[in-house]
């Protein structure tokens, strides 16, 4: 997670040959936004996991293009 201008984003990096970085949109506090990153992170799949999460707790997200 990382502040930008303002906004957070989410950076998704696997490391080999993946990386995602999404924006979160509207009022979400960094807690919330933690907590669901620390429990997608603890399984397995983490990416479907983060989706859950985030949809779970109506955290609007757009993807960034770099």
């Amino acid at each position: 997670m990382r502040k930008r201008e303002d906004a957070l984003e989410i950076v998704y990096d696997d490391g080999v040959s993946r990386r995602l970085v999404w924006r979160v949109r509207g009022k979400t506090s960094e807690s919330q936004l933690e907590e669901a990153l620390a429990r997608a992170s603890r399984q397995l799949k983490v990416l479907p996991a983060l989706y859950a999460e985030l949809r779970r707790r109506s955290i609007a997200i757009e993807a960034v293009l770099h």
